[in-house]
C-alpha cells in the first residue's frame, strides 16, 4: 500500500515509486509499441481481460461488469453502483482516492449502458500498477454500509459516515437526474422505444424515470449485496489500451486476487433472451417534440445475431451530412437539407443478442408529421431497389468507417471488449467487423428494409399529440 506521507514536493514520486513495484517495462513517449488495434486476451486471477499495447505515454484500463440496467436486480442499482465508485473503501477514503488520483495527473471514470457497468482510469503509462491496485480496491472492497464497534461513539459516528455517502452522494444525485430526466423529450423518446420494442430486458430505462419508487428497493445493504454478484469474477472483464499484455497479467494476478466468486446463496445476474416485440406509444409533453421510428437491429460483432447489412442501411439513411459545406449522399440527409430543414438522425444501437435501428426526428409537431411520411418513403425506395449503386457503395464505405472508428475510439472499444469477453470469451476484433461490412451487397440491403417494412416497428411519439402523426397514418405495422 501507498504510505500516508504528507503531500510535499517528492508526493508524486513517492506514489509512483509504490515502495517497492516498479513496471516491469517501462516505456518512454518515444518508445515504440506494438500499435496493433487487435486485443490480446488472457486470463488471470480467473478473471478474463484482454489488451492492446498501443503507442502513446498513456493508458486506459477498464474493469466492465455485467451490471448494465438489462441485469440490475431492481430499479436504480446500476446508477448505484456508478456513483458508488470510487468512494470510500476499506483501506483508503474517497478524499484519499481523491488527492492520490489529482498527484498522479489521471481522469476516474464511472458510466452504465444498457448491458455494461464501466469502471475505469486514464493515467500516464508508468502509473499502471497503481491504477490496477485501486480498481480491484473499488470492486472488492468498496465501503456500502457502515461497520459496527463496541465503542458506541464511533459506531454512530461510522453510521453517520455511511448515511452521509449514500443519501448525499448516491442517491441525491440519482434523484436529480431523474428530475432533469422530466424535461428531455429526446432521452424522453428513446427510453420509451426500447420499452415498447423489448418490453424487460433491453427495454429497462437507462436511467429511473421520476416515478419510479427507488426509494423502495435501493438501500446500502441491497446494493452491497448486489456489487458481490456484479463484480465477481466469472462477471467481470479487464480491458486496458496502451499496456503491454504481461504487466497488465502482472499486476492483475497482484492486485485482483480478492475478487470473489459470486455468493451462492445469492440469486445470479439473468436476463431471458432479447425479444423484440414492436408497437407504439404516445407521450404528452409541452417543452418539446420528439419522434422515433425503430426497427429490430442486429447484434454486435461479438454476439450471435450479427447483421452486417444493417448498420449499412442505417447509414443509407443516414440524416446529417459527414462532409461540411455538402448535404450527404444518404436519402435522410437530402431531406434535411430542404425546408422545413427537420432534424433527422439514424443510430444502430448493437447488443449482445439484438440491436435496435432508430430513426430520431426532432423540431416543431408540424415539421415532425412532414419529415416522418419522408422516413417512411426513403425505407421503400431502398425496398423497391430505387437506390443508385453508388450510393449503396458510399453507405458500405461509411459503415465501415464508422465501425473502425468507434473500435479505435478506446472508451467504445474497451466496453465492447469487456462485453464480449464475459458474454462469450471473444474480444471486439475491429478489423474482422471491418471484412464483414465490406462484403454486404446492394441485394443484402434491399432485402433487409423490405424486411423491416414487413414486420412491427417501434413508434415512439414525445410533445403535441394532436400533431405528430400516429404510426398507422404512417402506413407502418405495429
Amino acid at each position: 500500500m501507498i504510505s500516508r506521507t504528507s503531500l510535499g514536493r517528492n508526493a508524486q514520486a513517492a506514489l509512483r515509486c509504490q515502495c517497492h513495484i516498479k513496471p516491469s517495462n517501462r516505456r518512454s513517449f518515444a518508445a515504440a509499441a506494438s500499435g496493433s488495434f487487435s486485443y490480446e486476451t488472457g486470463d488471470a486471477s480467473g478473471i478474463k481481460f484482454g489488451s492492446r499495447d498501443l503507442p502513446g505515454p498513456t493508458t486506459h484500463l477498464a474493469v466492465v461488469a455485467k451490471a448494465g440496467t438489462r441485469y440490475q436486480a431492481f430499479p436504480g442499482f446500476s446508477d448505484g453502483l456508478e456513483q458508488f465508485a470510487f468512494k470510500s473503501t476499506h483501506k483508503r477514503s474517497a478524499l484519499r482516492i481523491t488527492r492520490e488520483a489529482e498527484l498522479l495527473g489521471s481522469e476516474l471514470l464511472a458510466y452504465h449502458s444498457r448491458e455494461n457497468l464501466v469502471i475505469g482510469a486514464k493515467f500516464l503509462r508508468e502509473d499502471l500498477p497503481y491504477f490496477t491496485e485501486l480498481l480491484g480496491e473499488v470492486i472488492s472492497k468498496t465501503k456500502y454500509t457502515c461497520i459496527s464497534l463496541n465503542d458506541g461513539l464511533s459506531r454512530y459516528v461510522l453510521i453517520a459516515f455511511s448515511a452521509h455517502e449514500f443519501d448525499e452522494d448516491v442517491l441525491r444525485v440519482i434523484k436529480l437526474s431523474q428530475k432533469a430526466l422530466l424535461a428531455n423529450t429526446a432521452a424522453m423518446a428513446i427510453n420509451s422505444a426500447y420499452s415498447v420494442a423489448f418490453h424487460r430486458g433491453l427495454g429497462v430505462p437507462l436511467h429511473p424515470t421520476s416515478s419510479t419508487p427507488i426509494t423502495k428497493y435501493l438501500h446500502e445493504e441491497s446494493l452491497e449485496a448486489f456489487s458481490k454478484i456484479a463484480y465477481s469474477r466469472s462477471n467481470i472483464a479487464v480491458v486496458a489500451n496502451g499496456a503491454s499484455h504481461t504487466d497488465l497479467s502482472k499486476w492483475m494476478n497482484e492486485f485482483f486476487s480478492d475478487t470473489s466468486r459470486a455468493p451462492p446463496e445469492l440469486p445470479q445476474l439473468y436476463s431471458p433472451p432479447s425479444k423484440y416485440y414492436g408497437g407504439e406509444e404516445r407521450i404528452a409533453h409541452g417543452s418539446g417534440n420528439n419522434m422515433i421510428i425503430a426497427f429490430p437491429g442486429s447484434s454486435s460483432f461479438t454476439g450471435g445475431a450479427y447483421k452486417p447489412e444493417i448498420p449499412v442501411l442505417a447509414a443509407l439513411l443516414g440524416g446529417e451530412s459527414t462532409i461540411k459545406w455538402s448535404p450527404g449522399f444518404s436519402l435522410l440527409s437530402k431531406i434535411t437539407a430542404s425546408p422545413p430543414y427537420p432534424h433527422i438522425t439514424t443510430t444502430h444501437s448493437t447488443y449482445s443478442d439484438a440491436g435496435l435501428l432508430s430513426i430520431s426526428i426532432s423540431g416543431t409537431a408540424e415539421h415532425i408529421n412532414i419529415a416522418s411520411q419522408a422516413v417512411v418513403e426513403a425505407l421503400k425506395t431502398i425496398a423497391s431497389g430505387n437506390v443508385s449503386q453508388e450510393d449503396v457503395k458510399k453507405a458500405v464505405a461509411t459503415a465501415k468507417f464508422e465501425a473502425l472508428n468507434a473500435g479505435q475510439n478506446v472508451a467504445a472499444g474497451l466496453e465492447l471488449t469487456g462485453a464480449g469477453l464475459i458474454q462469450g470469451g471473444k474480444a471486439f476484433q475491429i478489423d474482422e467487423v471491418g471484412k464483414s461490412i465490406s462484403g454486404v451487397t446492394e441485394d443484402q440491403v434491399k432485402k433487409a428494409a423490405k424486411s423491416l417494412l414487413e414486420g412491427k416497428a417501434t413508434v415512439s411519439s414525445v410533445g403535441d399529440l394532436h400533431v405528430l402523426p400516429f404510426a398507422e397514418e404512417l402506413g407502418l405495422n405495429v
